[in-house]
């Protein structure tokens, strides 16, 4: 597993500490792997799961630090979104 890959696993649950997520997404982080957040947290996997969030690496970094605004990385194709829609606006509300 790549440092990007723990660094992001970190991140991403002190984000969803105290909140609940009742789905499941993915973040693919190009040339990295696949982060997996759903009721138990977030941890590194390559599962599948209801919705995918493709980036690269700076993209998803600047997302996590909230240098980067993920609708903006989405409508500039810097983000790419595949599945449930509904569920990554559910997962953006709870990592704000």
């Amino acid at each position: 597993m790549s440092d990007i890959i723990d660094q992001a696993v970190v991140a991403l649950n002190e984000k969803l500490a105290g909140s609940k997520f009742d789905g499941s997404a993915k973040f693919d982080i190009q040339g990295e792997g696949g982060v997996i957040i759903d009721g138990d947290g977030a941890r590194a996997s390559d599962e599948d799961a209801d919705v995918t969030l493709s980036a690269d690496v700076e993209t998803f970094q600047g997302i996590l630090s909230g240098d980067t605004n993920p609708t903006s990385a989405f409508m500039t194709g810097k983000l790419s979104v595949d599945g449930d829609m509904g569920m990554a606006m559910k997962l953006a509300s709870v990592l704000a």
